[in-house]
């Protein structure tokens, strides 16, 4: 039986990755501050920026995020940001588990599941973001991967744990590749995680924001919104972009309308 999604805000998140400069995160940080949206923005700029881009947003209402939290609250651990922290300068989200920590730095889904324990304890949102690689998708893997990576955060903090928690689904095949899940592709997956976190709470799963994230761009982001299990994006590159972000805020916006 099918779980259907409950009407919510959607949500457009850009992911600065280690990108800027003083000067351009200024311009970048101003342009989106200056627009106001039906659907809620949140920018997660690199760790350096968030002290200024937190004072460029003050009064308005686009949220911000870190692209990373430690699982530790303080202590000998050189060049970690503690979610206390992230929180004292002004973020409200955190993305666990992107694909490039996991591949790059060795993040495991036992770790992952520590850190969304850490923001939920302290009062940051979690973005939780799973996917598949190329090989595991044409493998037949896609589900038995990505369940894994929700079930590891399920077993260390329970399903309520989901209740104020975003799920971002970022096949690692059309991150920064130019290739996109097509809308099918994305809507298929994204209820398929709905139904997994019904058969623990339906209602929680209902609730539920899950955002896709995978090289959306102005140019396809009507089409994915217009799917009903997803309640927004994860932007990459696009996110660097003022126009183009907005162009994609604005697409939410639409969706949000009809």
């Amino acid at each position: 039986m099918a779980c259907p999604p409950v009407a919510v805000a959607m949500l457009v998140a850009g992911n600065w990755k280690m990108n800027g400069t003083r000067v351009s995160v200024d311009a970048l940080t101003s342009a989106l501050a200056a627009r106001a949206h039906a659907c809620e923005v949140l920018v997660i700029p690199p760790a350096v920026f968030v002290p200024q881009v937190s004072a460029a947003l003050s009064g308005s209402t686009v949220a911000l995020g870190s692209q990373t939290v430690s699982e530790f609250e303080s202590g000998a651990y050189t060049g970690e940001v503690s979610c206390t922290m992230a929180l004292e300068f002004g973020c409200r989200y955190a993305l666990v588990g992107h694909s490039e920590r996991r591949a790059l730095f060795a993040e495991s889904d036992a770790q992952v599941a520590a850190k969304f324990a850490a923001c939920k304890a302290t009062g940051l949102v979690p973005v939780l973001c799973v996917g598949e690689t190329l090989e595991e998708r044409e493998s037949g893997e896609t589900e038995a991967v990505v369940f894994r990576q929700v079930q590891a955060v399920l077993d260390a903090c329970g399903v309520g744990a989901f209740a104020d928690a975003v799920l971002a689904y970022e096949p690692v095949w059309a991150i920064g590749t130019g290739k996109t899940a097509s809308p099918d592709q994305a809507h298929i997956m994204h209820a398929a995680l709905r139904e997994r976190l019904a058969e623990s709470n339906a209602e929680i799963a209902g609730g539920l924001r899950i955002l896709y994230g995978g090289s959306v761009n102005a140019g396809n982001a009507s089409d994915l919104f217009a799917e009903r299990d997803i309640d927004g994006a994860l932007l990459g590159g696009a996110a660097l972009d003022a126009e183009a972000f907005e162009a994609i805020c604005a697409a939410a916006d639409a969706e949000m309308a009809r």
